[in-house]
């Protein structure tokens, strides 16, 4: 019988947890004029108003400030946006070091993004091609490339569902079929409790909140030059929220790496003794 291979999955939310503030506030806003407390101001109101859910507002927002400026959203100049995301210190060579730690321990690591972002914005990253899979917002586009109603807007509850379908090892967003099936807890790709997921704020509480309530670990990270983030991060683990709490520092030797690394060991470990488990014949 074919070994099955032992897989940790790293979710990542993706605004403040591996790059400072929002991925529209690097270039986008100032492209169209705007300072980044009136852009987010005028989305609120837009949602407020509407009684609009507030990723499809700020989505519709983008789409208004380009065309009033007459310049097209396209997925070419999304991802150019990408190219100026600054991300938290040691994020460039996170990916490699914890892949590469994990096959020391006879075990895959695979990194996914949940966020509430704009997906072509990551895809134009650095970091891009490090990720299973890209769980975020997105556009359709008309015969021209052009942006012109969204595909999916990816909010704090329905987040949840994404972990899910890492749980079932299903990668589409479309897909509302096989992500209802029932499949037995030995075929899920990724058990929960070999799941570690990475959030920064309130918006992630649904997801940190049903990743612990399963088995696995969730992380509140935070900005280290921002007190009000720190404090964000220390109210959810009084709450009981996440498991740890950490500053948002990926580089080789910081705490957070220390964490991840002790985390697979133990996840590793588990594994190790359910098979001990599972094949005992006495």
């Amino acid at each position: 019988m074919k070994k099955k291979r032992k897989i940790v999955a790293l979710v990542y939310d993706f605004d403040g947890t591996l790059a400072p503030g929002n991925m529209q506030e690097y270039s986008f806003i100032k492209a169209v004029g705007n300072e980044t407390e009136e852009f987010w101001a005028e989305a609120n109101d837009i949602a407020a108003s509407n009684d609009c859910d507030n990723v499809l507002a700020y989505m519709f927002l983008m789409l208004a400030k380009a065309r009033g400026k007459n310049f097209p959203i396209n997925k070419s100049s999304l991802m150019k946006y990408g190219n100026d995301i600054k991300f938290f210190k040691g994020v460039s060579s996170w990916f490699e070091r914890i892949n590469a730690f994990g096959k020391s321990e006879d075990v895959d690591v695979e990194h996914y993004i949940n966020s509430s972002g704009m997906k072509e914005i990551i895809e134009g990253t650095e970091i891009s091609d490090r990720f299973k899979a890209i769980f975020a917002s997105s556009y359709i586009y008309d015969e021209k490339g052009n942006a012109m109603w969204p595909a999916a807007a990816v909010n704090y509850t329905n987040k949840t569902q994404f972990l899910f379908k890492i749980n079932k090892g299903i990668f589409s967003i479309s897909d509302s079929v096989k992500i209802n099936e029932s499949v037995p807890e030995e075929r899920k790709r990724v058990a929960f409790n070999n799941m570690i997921y990475f959030g920064d704020g309130e918006t992630d509480v649904p997801c940190m909140k049903l990743v612990k309530q399963l088995g696995g670990t969730s992380i509140g990270v935070f900005d280290p030059e921002n007190e009000t983030k720190r404090e964000i991060a220390r109210k959810l683990f009084r709450q009981e929220r996440v498991n740890f709490i950490s500053p948002a520092d990926y580089s080789d030797g910081s705490p957070l790496e220390k964490l991840i690394m002790a985390l697979i060991r133990k996840m590793k470990a588990d594994m190790d003794l359910a098979d001990i488990r599972k094949n005992i014949r006495y």
